[in-house]
């Protein structure tokens, strides 16, 4: 079955910072703050702390902006989708499937937690694609990347609003589209990375 474009989804926030000391700080007083549901609270590389939570978009700005508050100069970057596609907030938790058959794959590569989450999202509402995976920083000297396949002219579509959303922020450094990919790219980019 093919995603739906445009999918309604729930509400998602990140708040990434330089200090990991005032991370957890800030992690404290954001889940004290409002009923969220905590997906990451993590360092990622180069020495930062993610925070990544979902919930109703009442909640979750209030406890996005206290977050805000407390973290204060620690800040570097925040990000607040209230209608985050579902399939990218489930990359966050688990690896995508393994597509059967693979026309085209697209990668976004970015050098922020909060560009990545910004770009997989805009691509999966451009068009119909399938979401393969999500690299979030972690021993990658800070960078991040989302993968994903279908259709050529649909990942080429994906693949512009993604990296239109990614270059918002100038953080958007590289974007590529495989056309015809040999099947084992899809297994290998599916299973994801560990590099924790």
């Amino acid at each position: 079955m093919a995603p739906v474009v445009g999918a309604a989804g729930p509400a998602i926030a990140l708040l990434e910072l330089a200090s990991i000391a005032v991370g957890h700080r800030t992690l404290d007083a954001l889940l004290k703050q409002a009923e969220v549901q905590l997906l990451v609270a993590r360092p990622v590389s180069p020495g930062r702390w993610i925070i990544l939570i979902t919930g109703q978009v009442e909640e979750l700005s209030s406890a996005l902006r206290r977050g805000v508050e407390v973290a204060g100069a620690a800040l570097v970057d925040r990000l607040f989708i209230p209608n985050v596609e579902p399939s990218l907030l489930a990359l966050v938790s688990a690896p995508g499937a393994v597509p059967e058959s693979l026309d085209a794959v697209g990668t976004l590569e970015t050098l922020s937690v909060a560009s990545v989450i910004a770009a997989g999202d805009a691509a999966a509402k451009a068009a119909s694609i399938s979401l393969l995976s999500l690299g979030l920083a972690r021993g990658l000297g800070g960078k991040c990347w989302v993968s994903f396949t279908g259709e050529l002219s649909d990942v080429s579509a994906a693949m512009d609003a993604g990296a239109a959303a990614a270059s918002t922020a100038g953080m958007l450094l590289e974007r590529v589209v495989i056309p015809r990919p040999d099947p084992r790219l899809g297994e290998i980019l599916a299973r994801g990375v560990d590099l924790s």
